[in-house]
């Protein structure tokens, strides 16, 4: 509220302008009003004034809270490290009591930071703690004019924190950083310089910058041995090669860098790592002995700061490896990378303004870039929608088509789809490409030709969008397929002929196009092609005819082609993939299938062809096939690319065991069939009565497929694990019996992802919903997929975890509950009937019934429930959100909480007491409950009664 003519008014306005954004972000309408008759019915006094409605109920600001530190959101955490100089920012969560005991110790310390200048702020937020690196919460940050440092004492210790933090102020120190603060430094593109060193060897504690103390981070920028320094300066890093002992000379060096205008050497790793993470990079490949690369070079170092202004990265590499992989074979050679994407320069690399100008025009312009048939290879290999026009330069016709689809370019960018150009009628020739101009589009790999006008750009747009949204069955040339066949487990064939519009081949071809998507996710590629040379080879007919190809062998369909669904039960019967005498290769897709639909599978995990020592335990492993086919056990190979990482193998060539998706991976000699053969038998013929272990593939399908799990975690350097298994050892089989699968898990990294960090630890998932075993009078919650269970709903995303929250049996001395009126746990007293009315704070599972309007006589206590008739228990689960709606002590005062799992399962039967009574109930302490009235929400604690027995919520 405020007067028109108001200098101070005016300036008080100026400042809550800058914070409309966030009170949108949480909620708040944000208005102003001159209406001094309003101020005076409030008796607001002197304008202007501040009044914040809260359910109707006006609260008048009067001014900063003493000892409180400040909520703040993700936005303005950001704008106040842009311009503040000291800031530090508590990361917690006000659900954790850990975070809220240490909250409690901070409030005590804040006036003293504002004393020395430092301004001290918290924050809430999941987005926030990943983008910035933290891992666990409760976590201290001090920012020192936007430079990040991580806290690593005491936070029970606020003396210690106080102590720490002037000493921030006080003292120059390195800061000690997370690589996901590394790297939104690198991309804001700071100056910095970066040591990478390890906090456990001497060496390092010897050198006397910000510090990081990871060395998976250090191998993606090609660091092998720490301490090592980097120099990055907008996102450009740059490699000390001198003693990090020696600080004069360290100094002298970054002064150099600071004050030089060289183009920046970079390894190939840096490289990889700098066209990854920036949109626009250009990079001269020379050789440093070579006459012309250093003239060039000497020419390029004038357009430098040109490029920094246009925000363009340059970067030189001598690199001939590097060179070659990209299919550069003259140096030197300049090549702009657009979000990834290779522009080739062909002009003069002596005319330095030309080159800059080019750039420019790059950068500003739309433009299918040229490619080299390297750099076409990478991308088909890394890109997922990509279209390649095969082209002659010299032919002017070409170069009118080529000009025509320069208008689709931005669409196709908007799509997704990644668009290329290349002269070389050699690569045309290797895809069949008889005639230039052509379009193939690649999806995952996979090539399928365009065969229509390519004069008529918006033809060929809708054909691209068409091919990239819809399953279709992609047309391709003899030498396409040829070349699938050699790379892929399982590909079919669809061999028309000629194939005009209308014809039988062309409507048989549409009812297959319907089996496409079933074939995709079985792992089998479905293709079609006019060519005759291999259905000649193949000796096929009478066309059209189907054949699939198994691990390169042809199998010819002889049922009927008009019949899509026979098709398909024969392309994926397991007789139809199986190859006698011999073991199957499949893919992961393929794999992924077969675990699933079968009890037990063996499978042998090997390299990429070429591996002698593969082959030679392969050759082995056939003399055992038969051998298990006899027994229904599946026996397959697969080498895709990183199947090592993708299913956690230690290294390869390796053979595992599966019975119903678990896993137990051979530790024996591999060329020894015979006792391969004996533990295969073994582990076939066993009870399975162990706790079988699992890897972290095939723990996160049986958490999205098993209803019921319970997952052991625990460290290898856990003294007490093992014996703590085997007790859990002696349980396992009465798990079985009530249909849980019970698995255990070493794998830290995902325990962490998920919110574990103390080990052993016992979780259990029902349809997908975690809840973590501990005896504090805790559930440790995890809502995991957005609070759904993992097969239900459309919001599922595979592999999405959040941690786990404590949901307190007491309510502990930081939590404040509020009042739960009748209004609030869903009834609207405007409702003359008092139906239940739905609130946007509290709501029933829908299983639940409707109250009754009218009490019965046996309803007689004085809450807004009908609790006294007995009925069958629920179990409801419920997700809860802030209202961001803040007291004055700036904590939530108020939550919402929405059903997320349906009525209970449990067979126990229903509370058969007297109508609403039960025993008292023993808690920690000794202390006793009063004897209440069943299920009854208590309004001094804001818990539900007999909530173990009756109600799960958090």
């Amino acid at each position: 509220m405020y007067k028109p003519d108001c200098r101070k008014c005016a300036k008080a306005l100026q400042e809550l302008e800058n914070i409309d954004d966030e009170a949108d972000q949480l909620g708040i309408g944000f208005v102003k009003i001159h209406d001094e008759d309003l101020a005076n019915e409030y008796n607001l006094g002197a304008l202007p004034a501040l009044v914040y409605y809260r359910h109707q109920t006006p609260i008048i600001y009067e001014g900063d809270e003493d000892d409180v530190i400040e909520d703040v959101t993700v936005k303005t955490l950001n704008t106040l490290i842009s311009n503040i100089d000291n800031l530090v920012v508590l990361f917690y969560d006000h659900d954790d009591d850990d975070s809220m005991t240490v909250l409690e110790e901070l409030e005590k310390i804040d006036d003293d930071c504002d004393k020395h200048g430092i301004q001290f702020v918290k924050i809430d937020d999941d987005k926030a703690e990943s983008e910035y690196g933290i891992d666990s919460i409760p976590a201290i940050v001090y920012f020192e004019k936007q430079i990040p440092n991580v806290y690593d004492g005491d936070l029970m210790d606020e003396e210690q924190i106080l102590h720490w933090l002037v000493g921030q102020l006080e003292k120059d120190e390195i800061e000690d950083v997370t690589d996901e603060m590394l790297d939104k430094m690198v991309k804001e593109g700071r100056v910095m310089a970066v040591l990478f060193y390890d906090n456990n060897d001497d060496y390092s504690q010897k050198v006397n910058i910000c510090e990081i103390d990871n060395p998976e981070e250090a191998l993606e920028y090609g660091i092998n041995k720490v301490p090592k320094l980097i120099y990055f300066e907008k996102g450009i890093p740059t490699i000390y090669e001198g003693k990090l002992e020696d600080e004069e000379k360290l100094l002298k060096w970054l002064e150099e860098q600071t004050s030089s205008d060289q183009i920046e050497d970079v390894t190939d790793e840096m490289l990889d790592l700098i066209v990854e993470k920036m949109p626009y990079v250009a990079v001269l490949f020379y050789d440093k002995d070579q006459k012309k690369s250093q003239k060039v070079l000497a020419e390029l170092e004038n357009i430098d700061d040109e490029c920094d202004q246009n925000d363009i990265a340059f970067v030189k590499i001598d690199d001939d490896a590097e060179a070659k992989e990209w299919g550069i074979e003259e140096l030197p050679c300049i090549v702009l990378y657009e979000r990834g994407i290779p522009h080739v320069y062909d002009g003069d690399l002596m005319k330095e303004d030309e080159l800059l100008g080019w750039l420019v025009y790059q950068k500003r312009f739309s433009e299918i870039p040229e490619v080299t048939d390297e750099m076409k290879d990478k991308l088909v290999e890394n890109t997922e929608h990509l279209a390649v026009i095969f082209y002659d330069k010299d032919d002017k016709q070409d170069m009118r088509i080529l000009n025509e689809l320069e208008n689709i370019d931005d669409e196709l960018e908007k799509e997704g789809i990644v668009i290329i150009r290349i002269d070389n009628a050699e690569e045309a020739k290797e895809y069949g490409l008889d005639h230039l101009p052509s379009l193939i589009y690649f999806e995952n790999k996979i090539p399928s030709i365009y065969e229509g006008d390519l004069m008529n750009e918006e033809e060929v747009l809708e054909w691209l969008i068409l091919q990239k949204k819809t399953a279709t069955i992609e047309e391709v040339t003899d030498e396409i397929l040829t070349e699938l066949i050699k790379d892929h487990e399982y590909v079919v064939a669809f061999f028309t002929g000629p194939c005009e519009e209308g014809e039988r081949c062309d409507n048989t071809l549409d009812a297959l196009e319907t089996i496409d998507d079933e074939l995709d996710e079985s792992g089998i590629i479905f293709v079609t092609t006019e060519d005759l040379v291999l259905a000649k080879k193949y000796n096929l007919k009478n066309l059209p005819q189907l054949v699939f190809f198994r691990n390169r062998d042809p199998m010819l369909y002889t049922g009927d082609l008009d019949d899509e669904d026979e098709v398909l039960a024969w392309l994926t019967d397991e007789k139809t993939l199986e190859i006698p005498g011999k073991i199957e290769e499949v893919n992961v897709k393929m794999l992924d299938k077969l675990l699933a639909d079968n009890e037990h599978t063996v499978v042998f995990f090997l390299n990429k062809e070429g591996d002698k020592k593969s082959q030679k335990i392969l050759n082995e492993l056939e003399n055992i096939d038969d051998d298990c086919e006899e027994r229904d056990i599946n026996f397959v190979k697969v080498s895709d690319d990183n199947i090592d990482k993708e299913y956690d193998l230690a290294s390869l060539p390796a053979l595992a065991f599966y019975r119903n998706k678990l896993r137990t991976v051979y530790v024996g000699d591999l060329m020894k069939e015979e006792e391969i053969l004996e533990w295969v038998n073994e582990l076939y013929d066993s009870n399975a009565d162990v706790i079988e272990s699992v890897d972290r593939k095939t723990l996160q399908v049986l958490i999205n497929d098993v209803e019921h799990l319970a997952v052991f975690f625990y460290d290898d350097k856990c003294k007490e694990c093992p014996e703590i298994l085997a007790e859990l050892e002696n349980i396992d089989d009465d798990t079985d019996r009530y249909g849980i699968t019970f698995v255990k898990s070493n794998d830290v990294k995902l325990a962490h992802e998920i919110g574990i960090f103390a080990f052993p630890s016992l979780v259990y998932y029902e349809t997908g919903v975690p809840i973590m075993y501990d005896d504090d009078e805790c559930f440790y919650v995890g809502l995991g997929h957005q609070g759904l269970g993992a097969r239900k709903g459309q919001n599922f995303a595979p592999n999405n975890y959040q941690p786990f929250q404590c949901c307190p049996t007491k309510i502990q001395k930081t939590t404040k509950v509020p009042k739960m009126s009748a209004r609030r746990i869903g009834y609207d007293k405007s409702d003359t009937k008092q139906e239940q009315k739905p609130s946007n704070t509290f709501k029933f599972a829908e299983e639940t019934k409707k109250s009754s309007s009218k009490k019965s006589k046996s309803d007689d206590d004085d809450d807004d429930d009908d609790d006294d008739e007995p009925q069958q228990p629920l179990k409801v689960s419920y997700k809860k959100t802030h209202t961001n709606t803040k007291s004055n002590n700036d904590r939530p005062t108020s939550q919402t909480f929405t059903p997320v799992t349906s009525a209970s399962k449990s067979t126990k039967p229903a509370n058969t007491q007297n109508k609403g009574t039960k025993p008292s109930v023993d808690i920690k302490g000794n202390k006793k409950r009063a004897p209440a009235k069943d299920g009854k929400l208590n309004v001094n604690n804001g818990m539900f009664d007999d909530i173990v027995k009756k109600y799960m919520f958090w």
